[in-house]
């Protein structure tokens, strides 16, 4: 006889995020109440062997073993099965990711496994078991990544991107919060510092000045930003933005819709240095 397991459960949230979330398995111990601990042992570009240790049971016995996994993002299948067997004959996992709307996905969880004849339990006792577990782990998954949509993101919970100057961070992004139709975050410079220029072909980008004087270069046209001003940059028209006053600026942008690919939307047109022969004029904005 061989077990079989077939559960899901629909999560408020788009594929990617889900993915994301449910496959970096360093945080099982907060998606899964019945995991202690993980110990990652090898790690490859579409897979990860490492070792799962439970919550002691009811007699205080602490189950612990090694599993592999390995992912397609093309076809949202994830493929996995225990090492170490223990009491299986074998354990065979598969997990599949549906998008249901924008902002749903259905994650299933197929199981085929047995058990071995000295097992403290039948294959149609596991079943079962698992059967009644899943659900409720699954449910448990639902609500730690719906939660994780709704947590704010603070300026330094993420890394700093310095490549076009200036301390920029994406605060409010796919891959921190599953947003779906654009991003949001910040930039901060010191005087004279700036960001490069660049353009996006996609979305358009909505900045808003929290203090200091900013100066936006528009496809060449110097604007001059200043505290609770906001600017729109269209898209597919070059912007570089400049600290032209004497104190820092914090400058929030926001931009939609997303691009198709993370490494689609920003289009670089200079190097720092080629940005030292940027205009110096500032007219006011009106």
């Amino acid at each position: 006889m061989i077990g079989h397991t077939d559960n899901q459960i629909d999560i408020d949230a788009p594929i990617g995020f889900v993915w994301e979330q449910t496959n970096e398995v360093r945080n099982w111990p907060n998606l899964f109440t019945e995991y202690a601990a993980v110990e990652v042992l090898e790690e490859g570009a579409d897979s990860v062997v490492f070792r799962l240790t439970m919550h002691p049971d009811e007699q205080g016995r602490t189950w612990s073993w090694v599993s592999e996994r390995t992912w397609d993002k093309d076809t949202w299948t994830v493929r996995a099965h225990r090492v170490e067997t223990g009491p299986f004959e074998f354990m065979n996992l598969t997990w599949t990711y549906e998008e249901i709307a924008p902002d749903r996905t259905r994650l299933r969880w197929v199981q085929d496994f047995r058990m071995k004849p000295d097992a403290p339990v039948d294959t149609a006792g596991m079943t079962d078991r698992i059967n009644t577990n899943s659900p409720v782990q699954l449910a448990h998954v639902k609500v730690g990544v719906e939660r994780r949509r709704r947590l704010p993101v603070g300026f330094y919970d993420v890394p700093s991107n310095t490549r076009r100057g200036g301390d920029l961070r994406t605060l409010v992004a796919p891959s921190t919060v599953g947003s779906s139709a654009g991003f949001c975050g910040a930039v901060r410079l010191g005087p004279g510092e700036k960001v490069t220029e660049h353009y996006h072909p996609y979305s358009e980008e909505f900045l808003f000045v929290t203090g200091g004087e900013l100066r936006v270069d528009l496809d060449g046209e110097p604007v001059r930003v200043t505290a609770d001003q906001g600017l729109l940059i269209p898209r597919e028209v070059r912007h570089r933005l400049v600290n032209v006053g004497g104190t820092d600026v914090l400058a929030v942008f926001h931009l939609s819709p997303l691009a198709p690919r993370p490494e689609l939307g920003h289009v670089d047109t200079e190097t720092a240095s080629d940005s030292e022969t940027a205009p110096q004029s500032v007219p006011a904005a009106s």
